[in-house]
């Protein structure tokens, strides 16, 4: 596969992404004192991260669940500066994917802002709480969270492939019912009405997951997706660009906040941006030619162990 031309632009673009987010936080090392070979000896994050956007991208599954772990496990960074890395580096990677899902105008903005209205408080506290969190107790949290989020990828269906509303249950219906409905008109000419949903449950659940993800950097587009299709009715397309739109939304309030509370891995994620960026591009290329059930159960028993090790590493050393 061919990597895009462009690829160098994406390339600047990272390293100006990440030198913004030390600026923002007020620790831009100065010239004279720029650690050049600790940046260079990096180099290696790039086609890694190359390699992570492409497989996240092509199977639909969170990019942070793949660089939290890696920049904890392998590039060797404290659990809180992993998780901020993690966000800020799915804030960029999603960047395209968002832009493309607004451009169709599938997006319930209407649904969205009821969501926001959870999620971003909750990716706050979560992201604070991150950096006063004992490392251990955090690393214990993340490897649980990896092991329920991997046993959720090989347990249920995707919800993509659910019927809308199929598990809502009698009381949800009638909570469900009679609240009007909602339209959404692609540009593709496409349009889809359904019934508006009870937004109380939403909410909760949207706190919830902005919270995980702030603490954690992955859970938030697992649980909205799922509720939005199954306890929601909402279609499958509409509710994943919703999710992403949410998703977007909120990552940036938790990098901000990981940005601002801890001295920004500037020198890791000026690789991992630009690497995001370029398997993004492949990943949406490959991702058609992909069983995304299969691709879906494998990175769900891959997050499990590496969620196994990570709980192995703190209880058994």
């Amino acid at each position: 596969m061919e990597v895009p031309v462009s690829g160098n632009r994406f390339v600047a673009l990272g390293i100006i992404g990440a030198g913004a987010m030390a600026v923002v936080s007020g620790q831009f090392p100065p010239v004279s004192g720029f650690p050049m070979a600790q940046f260079l000896a990096h180099w290696w994050v790039f086609p890694a991260s190359v390699v992570f956007a492409t497989v996240a991208l092509s199977s639909g599954v969170s990019g942070a669940l793949f660089f939290s772990p890696f920049f904890m496990l392998v590039v060797g960074l404290t659990p809180s500066q992993a998780i901020g890395a993690g966000l800020l580096t799915e804030v960029f990677g999603m960047g395209n994917g968002l832009r493309s899902y607004v451009k169709q105008q599938v997006v319930d903005f209407q649904t969205a802002k009821w969501l926001l209205l959870g999620s971003v408080p909750a990716i706050i506290v979560g992201a604070f709480a991150a950096h006063y969190v004992d490392p251990t107790l955090l690393k214990l949290i993340f490897g649980a969270g990896l092991l329920l989020l991997g046993g959720f990828l090989v347990y249920y269906e995707a919800p993509e492939n659910c019927e809308p509303g199929e598990c809502e249950g009698e009381y949800l219906k009638a909570k469900n019912t009679g609240r009007g409905t909602t339209t959404v008109e692609a540009t593709d000419g496409e349009t889809f009405t359904y019934d508006t949903c009870w937004r109380t449950p939403g909410v909760a659940l949207s706190t919830v997951g902005g919270f995980i993800t702030g603490l954690i950097s992955a859970g938030l587009p697992e649980i909205v997706t799922t509720q939005l299709i199954v306890r929601c009715r909402v279609p499958p397309r509409v509710a994943v660009a919703t999710s992403v739109f949410v998703l977007g939304v909120t990552a940036i309030a938790g990098a901000l906040v990981h940005a601002l509370t801890a001295t920004p891995v500037w020198y890791v994620v000026a690789w991992s941006i630009p690497g995001v960026l370029v398997g993004g591009a492949i990943g949406t290329r490959v991702g058609k030619y992909i069983p995304s059930d299969l691709m879906e159960t494998g990175l769900g028993v891959v997050f499990g162990i590496v969620g196994a090790i990570v709980l192995g590493l703190e209880l058994l050393v």
